[in-house]
């Protein structure tokens, strides 16, 4: 929270905020509370967009998300212009735009549990090339009130500088540029020469699965990785409620895991039930 509160603390201009679940308990909320009371009193625009299609019967096979209810009455509580974005999936990003030039973004959810009880991740970058594209991303979000037919964005790599040294990142968002996602990461495992590592909640996309069980059969790379047991058993459950994807099972179980990746199992910190690997 203090690292968050340094960031909001910086805007100058305009803060976007795109979060799939936003629920603080008193304490920390008090203390983002303070911080964008600070920004907006010195000037600055502050908008939010959320996800808010969650259903209490979701279609679990079609990938709906029974999402904890309450992000909705957070966000309004805060007092600042909101949008609630629909869609027959998930409004899944987690992301703040600051100034049209910096972002905060990664896997972590803006709740006690994604502080406290998951594994997570956070990146932050200095970029107005960057910044642009997600400033992109959130316009369409705020404009159509759905993302059903956002993301398609044409991206290309920026410079950036990690630890001192220069390199390029380049962005993408889904749903609009998904395939091209998925063709990516699968082309990159593909041009593997000497290791794969995977740290994901969730590994159920087809290409990536079948790739992966391609270099399997190379002896020079070596493949592992980590994963959230508990919600894979829930995939498992979902692809065997649909015929087209139960091939997937064998192929993660028999062929990867069974072979190469170690489990994630849970020590007693994280026993509670709303702890997750979630990186």
């Amino acid at each position: 929270m203090q690292r968050l509160k340094a960031f909001v603390l910086s805007a100058r201009r305009t803060l976007d905020i795109a979060v799939y679940d936003m629920r603080f308990g008193d304490p920390l909320k008090a203390e983002l509370f303070s911080a964008l009371r600070e920004c907006a009193q010195a000037g600055v625009r502050i908008r939010i967009c959320f996800h808010g299609n969650k259903p209490a019967m979701p279609n679990m096979a079609a990938g709906q998300d029974p999402a904890p209810a309450g992000t909705s009455e957070f966000v309004q509580s805060l007092g600042y212009p909101w949008k609630r974005i629909v869609g027959m999936k998930l409004m899944h990003h987690k992301f703040i735009v600051r100034d049209g030039a910096s972002i905060w973004t990664g896997s972590t959810n803006l709740t006690d549990d994604a502080f406290a009880l998951m594994e997570n991740n956070i990146v932050t970058v200095d970029s107005e090339s960057l910044a642009a594209y997600y400033a992109e991303e959130f316009e369409q979000l705020w404009k159509k009130e759905n993302f059903d037919n956002t993301g398609d964005i044409r991206t290309v790599a920026a410079p950036i500088t990690f630890t001192n040294q220069l390199g390029d990142a380049r962005v993408m968002f889904s749903p609009g540029s998904g395939h091209e996602i998925d063709a990516e990461i699968a082309r990159r495992v593909h041009d593997a020469k000497h290791r794969v590592r995977i740290c994901s909640l969730l590994i159920n996309s087809g290409t990536l699965i079948s790739e992966l069980g391609k270099l399997l059969q190379r002896r020079d790379v070596k493949i592992d990785g980590i994963y959230d047991r508990t919600q894979m058993e829930d995939v498992y459950q979902q692809w065997r409620e649909v015929p087209s994807n139960r091939w997937k099972i064998p192929a993660l179980q028999e062929n990867c895991y069974a072979r190469r990746f170690g489990r994630k199992k849970f020590n007693a910190l994280h026993s509670d039930k709303h702890s997750r690997f979630h990186a």
